[in-house]
Parts: C-alpha cells; sequence; structure tokens
C-alpha cells in the first residue's frame, strides 16, 4: 500500500501562495492533506488566506502567529535579533489584530497544538514550531546534539514542522526530520511558494520532496503597500525570498 501526504505552514497572509499552493496540492491528489499553522501575520489578506483552508476543512495546527492574533495577545512569540525587526514585528501584529474578522480569530483559537497519526506502519508527528514549544526555531544548522535531543522527543518516525521559513530534510537518530518551509513568506532566496509531499509506502522508507510553486507575487506585494501601516519590508521578503 501507499499513502501520500501533502503539507504546508506559514502561510501569512498570503492568499495567492495559499491558493497557487492548495492547486499544486490538488493536481497531485493525496490521500490526506495537514497545515502546520501560521495563517496570518506579515501579509495583507489574513480573512482570504484562513477562509482557503477553512472552507476545506483542512486539519490545522496553531502557529504563533495564530496564537498571537487569535488571543489579541501583546506578543506574536517571534525572536527578533534587532530593535527594526521587532518594530516592524509588532507592526505586522497589531495590523493583523485589527484586520482578522472576530470569527477568523475564533478559528484560529480552535486550532490544535500538534496532531499525529500513523501512515502504513509508520508514526508521524506534526507540529508548528518543535516537540516542545510552538515558537522554538529548527534550523538545519543547529547544534547537531540538539537535534538529537529533538530527535528523541519526536516519539514518531517522522517529525514534521515549520516556523523558520527554511525548508530541509534530514534523517537523525532514526527520526526524519522535516521542515516543510513557508508558503508566504519564504527565507531561503527563493520566493516560490514551498509545501512538503511525502510517500509512505509499507517496508519501506518514507520519501518526501520539497515542492516550489509560482504564483503572483505582485499582486501580494501591491496588497501589502496599499496596507500604510505595514511595513515595505514585508513586500521586499516577498521579492526576493530573502533571510529576514
Amino acid at each position: 500500500m501507499t499513502t501520500r501526504i501533502a503539507i504546508f505552514s506559514d502561510l501569512h497572509g498570503n492568499s495567492a501562495a495559499t491558493e497557487a499552493v492548495l492547486s499544486a496540492i490538488d493536481a497531485e491528489n493525496p490521500d490526506a492533506i495537514y497545515c502546520l499553522g501560521d495563517l496570518v501575520g506579515y501579509g495583507a489578506r489574513p480573512n482570504e488566506t484562513i477562509a482557503l483552508v477553512r472552507e476545506r476543512g483542512i486539519p490545522t495546527i496553531m502557529g504563533n502567529y495564530d496564537d498571537g492574533v487569535g488571543f489579541d495577545r501583546d506578543d506574536c512569540g517571534c525572536a527578533y535579533t534587532n530593535e527594526g525587526e521587532r518594530e516592524r514585528g509588532q507592526a505586522s501584529l497589531l495590523w493583523s489584530r485589527a484586520a482578522t474578522t472576530v470569527d477568523n480569530k475564533a478559528y484560529l483559537r480552535s486550532l490544535v497544538a500538534e496532531i499525529r497519526f500513523a501512515a502504513e506502519g509508520k508514526r508521524f508527528r506534526l507540529v508548528h514550531g518543535s516537540p516542545r514549544r510552538m515558537n522554538e526555531y529548527l534550523f538545519e544548522d543547529r547544534d547537531p546534539r540538539s537535534l538529537a535531543r529533538i530527535a528523541a522527543l519526536a516519539d514518531a518516525d517522522v517529525l514534521i514542522f515549520g516556523h523558520t521559513h527554511q525548508p530541509w530534510i534530514k534523517e537523525i537518530c532514526g527520526v526524519l526530520m522535516v521542515n516543510d518551509g513557508s508558503v508566504g513568506k519564504p527565507k531561503d532566496s527563493n520566493p516560490r511558494a514551498a509545501w512538503a509531499l511525502f510517500t509512505v509506502e509499507t517496508d519501506e522508507p518514507v520519501t518526501v520532496e520539497i515542492r516550489r510553486v509560482p504564483y503572483d507575487v505582485a499582486s501580494m506585494v501591491a496588497a501589502i503597500r496599499a496596507a500604510d501601516e505595514l511595513p515595505d519590508q514585508f513586500a521586499r521578503d516577498l521579492e526576493t525570498g530573502g533571510r529576514t
């Protein structure tokens, strides 16, 4: 038996990228689709982006930005490296809180912390940041000893997460660890939207492909620039896929 699973995350109010990824997923006709959260923040189309996921009933995990906007928090749980980043992050959070409807905030509050399932005898665990915290960053270049400790906590054969917006795949201590990248705000110098396609076969290793999808970047750049309170850096990030 073979099971194919599509996983995506970090949409960040980018409805055009989300539409493109969902169309690419539909073309593959997978057996299951999951979203690892962060539907809002940074982008100028939070409600439209939520609707694309919500209307399909896609099982979705709560990301730190979903938590921040859904509960109207003063902090998004983000890590900033300088004061400029912090100021832009706060502008994003406040704008997204104001722009997201009451009904959609209730939806964001209803999202789950993690998803577990089994496919063809393999155990999967899906989280937003890490098994420990929704806002923990698991970068590929993290100390191998630290990643080994995360793998030991996984209690799964496959651990899938997002949050960093930088895709990577690595087997660590017998656990296949996969960051699926970002649909709406890539940070790996590639502006195309990212998602992951898993192929699970009985008695075979799990395989995964990181797929990239072009979309109408210009329309989302224009939307950000039309929202006066969103920093222009967010528009430039979409154009370059740059690390921030």
